[in-house]
């Protein structure tokens, strides 16, 4: 049964709108009617309308593949596909004409309202490649800042390149992003396995003004936040990230009863993090099975960071806590993360899933 509908949605004071059109397979029955309803509400000087109507016929998952759907060319238009990977959600842009965004990061950040938007973590940009790359990455989050990079996003843009290009089977390809090369690989059974790079560990280039104690790393050094002290290693992944397993002299962490909201933005704007940070809360299952929850730089709490969980496998592992391939449990779901000694590199393995098709008028 293919459910289908259409939305309309001001994201903007201007009355503009965002068309989402939409569809899920929900099992087998052979059609469903909805029945028309709409809805209006009102907000400043904007206004919100939710409509859907008709059957299953209206609207079809096959007439709105990203190859023909994003083909569209309208003047004040932008065509995007939605995505997640593990919960963490991205609107993602066929930029591959131009080397500049199609938007500004103010209008991200409106797209990305949950509320007066589409609702996302982040805007993501396939761009054309540079110094031999395939493409390139750009990313802005929620709050319109840009990050480096993104983990989770890293394998959405690489599932939506694939639709793009139409790519069957195992494809890989390369990317340039803020943060560096990186090298995502398609799987056969359409988990995207990345290549991240190696580790960044001196203190200065991560950056964190904490002092190093392990060489010039920052290993297990204490961080004093509203007063108490915590215990963290601060790795980077082309972006900052600070990883602690518990307080000072406290007992190991139970992520589930920390009151996320209050604490990670204590951590991501303290001044021992000139850039702020990234901020994973992690409990240890077993060393090879690990907790996690995100705090993220400009984007608050998520359901996934995987730059994030390949960041406290390493810290997991400077600090004894875990073996070198873990599965690391986050709000949405799991991923597989290894960093291999031979070469220094760290893989993430999991899943990355098509949402919606939609377009804004800009």
């Amino acid at each position: 049964m293919e459910i289908a509908a259409i939305s309309t949605v001001s994201v903007a004071p201007q009355s503009r709108r965002v068309l989402n059109v939409f569809s899920r397979n929900l099992g087998s029955a052979s059609s469903l009617s909805f029945g028309f309803f709409q809805k209006e509400y009102c907000f400043k000087s904007a206004s919100l309308r939710v409509s859907a109507a008709a059957s299953m016929d209206a609207v079809t998952a096959e007439k709105f593949s990203p190859a023909s759907f994003l083909d569209k060319k309208e003047t004040g238009v932008l065509h995007f596909v939605k995505y997640h990977g593990l919960g963490n959600d991205f609107i993602l842009v066929d930029n591959r004409d131009s080397s500049e965004p199609k938007i500004t990061q103010e209008q991200a950040a409106k797209l990305c309202d949950r509320n007066f938007g589409v609702g996302a973590d982040g805007v993501i940009f396939a761009m054309p490649g540079v110094n031999g790359t395939d493409y390139s990455m750009r990313i802005f989050n929620s709050d319109g800042s840009e990050p480096e990079m993104c983990g989770n996003g890293v394998r959405c843009f690489a599932r939506f390149i694939a639709e793009l290009e139409n790519l069957q089977g195992k494809h890989s390809f390369t990317i340039h992003t803020g943060a560096g090369l990186i090298v995502p690989e398609i799987q056969d059974d359409g988990q995207v396995k990345v290549d991240m790079g190696t580790p960044i560990l001196k203190a200065q280039d991560v950056p964190t003004k904490l002092p190093g104690n392990k060489g010039e790393a920052v290993v297990q050094a204490e961080l004093v936040v509203d007063g108490e002290s915590w215990n963290v290693t601060c790795v980077s992944m082309g972006n900052p990230h600070c990883i602690t397993f518990g307080k000072k002299g406290g007992l190991n962490l139970k992520v589930d009863d920390l009151n996320l909201p209050e604490i990670g933005p204590k951590f991501e704007h303290h001044e021992m993090f000139p850039a702020r940070t990234n901020t994973e809360f992690v409990e240890v299952l077993s060393r090879s099975h690990l907790k996690m929850r995100v705090w993220e730089r400009g984007a608050g709490a998520t359901l996934a960071c995987g730059t994030g969980a390949c960041a406290l496998v390493v810290a997991a592992v400077l600090e004894g806590r875990a073996d070198r391939k873990c599965m690391v449990d986050l709000p949405g779901g799991p991923l597989e993360i290894e960093w291999k000694q031979e070469d220094n590199h760290i893989y993430m393995t999991g899943p990355a899933e098509a949402v919606f098709y939609g377009s804004a008028l800009l």
